[in-house]
């Protein structure tokens, strides 16, 4: 009889088996900064809070791009990183990062 290896999937980052703690941590924070600036740059009145968390999101994930170790933590970098853009661009295009206060 055939032996069934069992393979399970696991969401982790650490395809090499080795702890990355600062990584991960910086691959979250860009995900969420991306995703904050992407929704709230839907609004115009809140183009303040996208291009801020934009420009936050761009720079954390630029670190985190640097440092990174698996090619699991680029993916999501790179996701965030777009969608950190994204929203910085669009908040910069409704009022910009000082939004009036020149």
């Amino acid at each position: 009889m055939a032996q069934h290896a069992e393979r399970t999937h696991h969401l982790t980052f650490n395809t090499d088996g080795q702890p990355h703690p600062l990584e991960n941590t910086l691959v979250a924070v860009t995900l969420v900064l991306g995703g904050i600036a992407v929704v709230s740059s839907a609004f115009n009145s809140l183009h303040l809070l996208s291009s801020w968390t934009g420009l936050a999101g761009i720079l954390t994930g630029g670190y985190g791009q640097f440092i990174s170790a698996t090619t699991a933590e680029r993916f999501a970098l790179v996701i965030g990183l777009g969608m950190a853009a994204l929203g910085f661009y669009i908040g910069v295009a409704h009022g910009g990062l000082f939004g009036g206060l020149w």
